[in-house]
């Protein structure tokens, strides 16, 4: 497999201004139109909102995502997804203000096994806003090779209604996948290119995203805690796919509270907060 070594400590910086409409937005999409101004916190990971990276179309691949090549390595297999990741939060951003983000891939790591040829790239990303260090995350990249046609399972739509401590049903059609997408300039056609996904990358439906998922969770989390945040993790399991009821999840632990999303009696995502 090709050696990625020269891409590991390559970095880059944006500068964004958390402009309150795109949290607005989102928030809305959700169900939730009180709206937050300049001055207001900067809701958890909604920070996924800026820092668009626009290419052209010609600077776009068969996927939607921008060509492979720029700032992450070249891996040549067609699958790429965000698997999970961690995240510390030092101080809070403010909506209206001009943040800077670092971004250092820290990590490239190529593997083969009984699924195939797999490469996972670690990306850490420092966000400052006018207090300081805000946020640093670690981002877990993975590049796998294509699909069988019908390997991927389609979720039962018989499950049990879960019996967490903390569930919420969330119905994951095509308008809310299409407007997170728009909302993050994820151009990423499994979640919106019904056609793309099924015939071209083998789901049964569209997916999920996996922020949008981590979002959830992450706020989910922050209403039943009640206390500051200072960490999140987060790591996908298996897809979810619009067209059947996803059920974000959670239990209080004794530092921290344990959190999942759920579709068809099987857990699409699991995450920690605290």
């Amino acid at each position: 497999m090709t050696d990625y070594t020269d891409w590991v400590d390559r970095s880059e910086t944006r500068i964004d201004r958390l402009e309150p409409a795109r949290s607005n937005a989102l928030r809305a999409a959700l169900g939730d139109e009180t709206p937050l101004a300049a001055g207001d916190t900067l809701p958890l990971l909604h920070h996924w909102l800026y820092f668009w990276d626009v290419k052209a179309p010609a600077g776009l691949g068969e996927d939607g995502h921008p060509a492979k090549g720029g700032f992450l390595p070249p891996v040549t297999l067609p699958r790429r997804m965000w698997a999970g990741g961690r995240l510390t939060f030092h101080a809070p951003l403010v909506l209206g203000e001009e943040v800077t983000k670092v971004s250092t891939i820290l990590k490239v790591e190529a593997k083969s096994g009984k699924s195939g040829d797999l490469v996972f790239v670690t990306v850490e990303h420092r966000l400052s806003g006018s207090a300081g260090l805000a946020i640093t995350e670690q981002q877990d990249i993975v590049y796998r090779g294509a699909a069988a046609p019908g390997s991927i399972a389609a979720p039962a739509t018989d499950a049990p209604t879960p019996t967490a401590p903390w569930c919420e049903p969330l119905n994951p059609d095509t308008v809310l996948l299409m407007r997170y997408s728009a909302l993050t300039m994820n151009g990423h056609r499994i979640h919106y290119d019904r056609p793309y996904a099924m015939d071209i990358e083998a789901y049964p439906a569209l997916v999920v995203h996996g922020p949008l998922q981590a979002t959830l969770l992450a706020d989910l989390g922050a209403r039943h805690l009640g206390k500051p945040i200072t960490s999140f993790s987060f790591r996908g399991q298996t897809p979810a796919f619009d067209g059947t009821l996803l059920h974000i999840c959670g239990e209080s632990g004794d530092e921290a509270a344990s959190l999942w999303t759920t579709q068809g009696g099987v857990k699409n995502m699991v995450a920690t907060i605290g």
